[in-house]
């Protein structure tokens, strides 16, 4: 497991953009278990719906994207994770304030810097959203 401090050193997110509060399982470069707690304090609540708050899906794909950048962040620290597209996403239950959202990311291929990855989050068990994601690990010598 990782907190919220092992998880700001493999990320370089900060608030209000770090959607990732605890690593609960990882079989790095394979697979991994995040959560997030979703609080009603969170700056996109305030137009997102404010009289009855769901959470952006877009955020809710960037938590799993985030995910994944854990995944990878041990034996990588020189290299940064940039997410280069997503496929077959969707949406199927709302996400509130009060949910707890769980991230199950897993490694479907990898091809030198070209990683691919199934994401799928959930609250209480259910399936809320899923989507196929694309990154590459970059060196960052640009």
């Amino acid at each position: 497991m990782k907190d919220i401090d092992a998880i700001m050193k493999a990320l370089p997110h900060r608030y209000p953009f770090l959607l990732v509060d605890r690593v609960l399982e990882m079989e790095p470069e394979k697979k991994i278990r995040t959560l997030k707690n979703v609080t009603a304090n969170e700056p996109h609540f305030q137009g997102h719906f404010p009289f009855y708050p769901i959470m952006p899906g877009v955020l809710i794909v960037e938590a799993m994207a985030q995910s994944a950048g854990i995944l990878f962040s041990e034996g990588n620290a020189d290299k940064k994770m940039l997410f280069m597209g997503i496929d077959a996403c969707r949406f199927r239950k709302e996400v509130r304030p009060g949910d707890q959202l769980i991230m199950d990311i897993e490694v479907t291929q990898q091809r030198g810097a070209i990683l691919r990855f199934k994401g799928v989050a959930s609250v209480d068990g259910k399936k809320v959203a899923e989507a196929e994601m694309m990154a590459a690990l970059d060196a960052g010598d640009r």
